[in-house]
């Protein structure tokens, strides 16, 4: 079973993913006062008093004609969560008056007949009471008066989550275990996703077919190998975007799903069709989610010489895919049953990466002797980057103190992460890099 499914949902701009990340007791999602920051669908599990559950935040819906590109995007995801969820949030800001989006919202969650949790947020404003008469007509009742600001109304809220969970009799399901490694498949149609955990499993689980977007829901597949438990996760293939259609481009956006809930992804390519666009796109796209990644290259049966077309495969890798040469690469074959297992030692390889600790005081030589190597030049001098530590592990996450953060270039956060990795490993895994700003003002103007 899979844990139930929380949408917030909502016009641009009314506090989603500030609510959002004080459910999940993280700021994980981007706020801003600027409407429309969330774009992607974000998945985080979090708990309910008894009930554990997956929450979804959600870009802000927008009912204008004519929306292209990435905008359209936007809102197909946003639907898609509405479709996947098993209870609503929906979310207005309680200081401005109902504008017409915020009814259309309203006529689109009535017409899906699911529990709707109606969020009058930002309730730490006065200007709320002006607004009363008009919350009530959009036809959920008077609603739950909520402050992620202020942790007002989250009790409440909380209890209301449940009682809806009860009436559901939605089971009570334990969140993922760190134990198991939770590893999604990720790749175009046709590449060989379904028929390699096929061939893992020696049964015909999924549906298999040479017909491209066979496969349309994410299939979850638990398995044990060698001890350590698995959850495998066969999604659908990746289109480029403008060639998604019908069933299939819902598919691809449950294959970002798929990304955000795994610890670690394989992307999986076919060596017969060479390295794509949105391959690339996929693999930055696991970048950003700051998940682990083993890249497989599927039907090396194909191979005519085996030695040298790996190493020409490996040479387009490197300079296509040239910002993470951390990654490892392995040629497989679902046909001949070729390293099927040789991933999963990755994979569990790559999950003990993914969870190492650096104890505090290493960390703090390895820091002063790192920066004193090569300090930051140009304007970032006067920045004084000091203290390093690391605050996280699934990704590893380190943060370095400094006097104006904003004055660092990238090609710095590159020079610490690859000293990082030189020294510690970290193979196989995105590590994040934060700067956080000294507030040590004394000190600073001693410089």
């Amino acid at each position: 079973m899979s844990l139930p499914i929380i949408a917030i949902v909502g016009r641009p701009n009314v506090g989603k993913s500030t609510l959002f990340n004080r459910l999940i007791g993280v700021r994980y999602s981007v706020t801003s006062t600027v409407a429309g920051t969330t774009r992607d669908r974000i998945y985080h599990d979090t708990t309910f008093g008894t009930y554990n559950a997956m929450l979804v935040d959600t870009g802000g819906l927008v009912f204008d004609k004519g929306l292209q590109n990435i905008e359209a995007d936007v809102q197909t995801q946003a639907r898609v969560a509405i479709e996947e969820a098993d209870v609503i949030y929906f979310v207005v800001d309680g200081t401005e008056p109902v504008t017409a989006f915020d009814y259309e919202a309203a006529n689109l969650l009535r017409k899906t007949a699911k529990p709707v949790v109606f969020i009058i947020h930002k309730v730490d404003s006065n200007k709320v009471s002006q607004n009363e008469g008009d919350f009530i007509r959009l036809g959920f009742g008077e609603g739950l008066r909520v402050s992620s600001i202020h942790a007002i109304g989250l009790n409440t809220l909380t209890e209301e989550t449940q009682k809806i969970f009860k009436k559901l009799k939605l089971p009570k399901e334990p969140l993922p275990s760190k134990k198991m490694i939770r590893l999604s498949i990720v790749g175009k149609p046709n590449v060989g996703k379904s028929s390699y955990v096929n061939s893992l499993l020696q049964e015909q689980r999924l549906i298999v077919s040479n017909i491209p977007g066979t496969t349309i829901d994410a299939t979850d597949t638990p398995f044990t190998f060698n001890g350590q438990k698995f959850n495998l996760i066969d999604t659908a293939g990746l289109r480029r975007r403008g060639r998604r259609l019908g069933l299939e481009k819902f598919g691809s956006l449950r294959s970002l799903r798929a990304i955000e809930r795994s610890d670690i992804t394989i992307l999986m390519l076919d060596w017969s069709a060479g390295l794509a666009k949105q391959d690339l796109h996929v693999s930055e796209y696991i970048l950003e989610a700051g998940k682990g990644l083993i890249i497989v290259v599927n039907k090396a049966d194909l191979m005519t010489d085996q030695e040298e077309d790996q190493k020409k495969f490996l040479r387009l890798l490197a300079r296509r895919m040239d910002y993470m040469p951390w990654a490892p690469v392995i040629f497989a074959s679902s046909v001949d049953r070729k390293n099927i297992f040789k991933i999963l030692d990755t994979a569990i390889n790559v999950h003990a990466e993914r969870f190492k600790k650096v104890p505090a005081t290493e960390f703090t030589m390895f820091t002063k002797a790192a920066i004193d190597s090569h300090p930051p030049t140009g304007e970032a001098r006067k920045t004084r980057v000091g203290k390093g530590e690391q605050v996280d592990v699934n990704p590893p996450t380190f943060r370095f103190i400094c006097y104006e953060p904003e004055l660092i270039h990238f090609s710095y956060k590159r020079y610490l992460e690859n000293e990082i990795r030189r020294r510690y490993g970290f193979f196989g895994t995105v590590i994040k890099i934060e700067f956080a700003r000294s507030k040590d003002e004394k000190r600073k103007k001693n410089y």
